[in-house]
């Protein structure tokens, strides 16, 4: 086959490009640029498609011995994935920028550049294994737990995955890629992987809110209404947060209150007792199947329910109705905040996702 390997200059994209080639595909490399601003350099973990990036993957192209391409899709990352993760914090919500980047870059934008310049798949070094199913391709967990990255992928559809390579799905360990990676001389084998958003280099998110929303001070109050604070800015608070609240006026049983809510219309962040944080039922209606759908989506099924990359999967019943997926978990979810994605899980296949429009508490309003 013909294959673009996305090489993001780390070491799993090196491997994942490494094993296309052995496997005897016609592979050529391509490193997205996605930022055009001239502060994006490496600064050990901390982000990552920077200048220091590209270099290491055209390095380890180069010992390949294929093709090496920069494309630059910085405006349309500005556009899909920067924009839209300023728009869902304005609007009070918590949105996750590599699932946006997942489903609109990598596995959209890129994919459809490929296919039009006639290559079959596009190889990523993501940890997930596709499976033939008896209704069609299917998506599921890597063999290495630990960094399992389903849940990322949890925004594609069957006919991304048709178009899709994974080469570092069965590998148990990432010791294995690492070792891998120094057998075959690529200078990335030891390199940090990278963490926190990408286009927030410094790891200071609140600051980079702060200046793309604005910070407009506020009152903080708890669910009767009742004022108990002020704040400095909506924005900088998540659904769940503990800490840094700074509230004039205790709890009148002395216990430490959560946020629970942030609205933006009213710049206003609503707090309460950590039992409020629990939620008996998420809905949302920007919902999709990876790979094949439930045979009766529109009938209760069961599954399992994962809110966070890292979180551990709980069991739950969904349903398709009034054009929303519907997910009861079978016990209360914590620190749910609307924006967040929710994948469902058949055992270890991802069944497919949806962005949470909304969470019902299952705490009484007087908790």
């Amino acid at each position: 086959m013909r294959v673009l390997a996305a090489m993001s200059g780390g070491v799993d994209s090196a491997v994942a490009a490494a094993r296309a080639v052995d496997a005897g595909h016609d592979v050529v490399g391509v490193h997205l640029a996605l930022s055009r601003a001239g502060g994006t350099l490496r600064t050990g973990s901390r982000g990552c498609c920077t200048v220091e990036d590209a270099m290491d993957a055209r390095r380890v192209a180069d010992r390949l011995g294929i093709p090496f391409y920069v494309w630059d899709f910085s405006e349309r990352f500005r556009d899909d994935v920067i924009d839209d993760f300023v728009a869902e914090y304005r609007a009070g919500r918590t949105p996750n920028p590599c699932m946006r980047c997942n489903e609109r870059i990598k596995f959209a934008a890129l994919l459809e550049r490929a296919l039009e310049l006639g290559f079959d798949r596009v190889c990523t070094g993501h940890y997930a294994t596709l499976v033939d199913g008896a209704d069609g391709l299917e998506l599921h967990r890597s063999s290495e737990e630990a960094k399992d990255q389903s849940y990322v992928l949890g925004v594609l559809t069957a006919e991304q995955l048709a178009h899709t390579l994974f080469p570092l799905g069965e590998t148990p360990s990432k010791d294995l890629v690492r070792a891998e990676a120094a057998e075959r001389g690529f200078s990335v084998a030891k390199k940090p992987d990278s963490y926190d958003i990408c286009f927030i280099p410094d790891g200071d998110t609140r600051g980079y809110l702060a200046e793309k929303v604005g910070a407009e001070p506020g009152e903080i109050v708890d669910r009767s209404g009742e004022v108990v604070g002020e704040h400095d800015g909506a924005h900088a608070f998540t659904i769940g947060q503990r800490r840094g609240l700074r509230l004039g006026t205790p709890a009148p049983d002395g216990k430490p209150r959560f946020v629970l809510e942030v609205r933006p219309v009213s710049n206003t962040v609503v707090v309460g007792p950590k039992e409020a944080l629990a939620v008996a039922e998420i809905s949302g209606e920007r919902f999709s199947w990876a790979g094949a759908a439930p045979r009766d989506a529109h009938e209760e099924f069961a599954c399992e329910v994962q809110i966070r990359a890292h979180a551990d999967p709980v069991p739950a019943v969904a349903v398709v109705r009034d054009g929303a997926l519907i997910v009861t978990p079978d016990e209360s979810l914590t620190g749910v905040a609307t924006g967040q994605t929710a994948v469902i899980y058949v055992g270890t296949r991802v069944l497919g996702q949806c962005t949470i429009d909304r969470a019902v508490s299952a705490a009484p309003v007087s908790a």
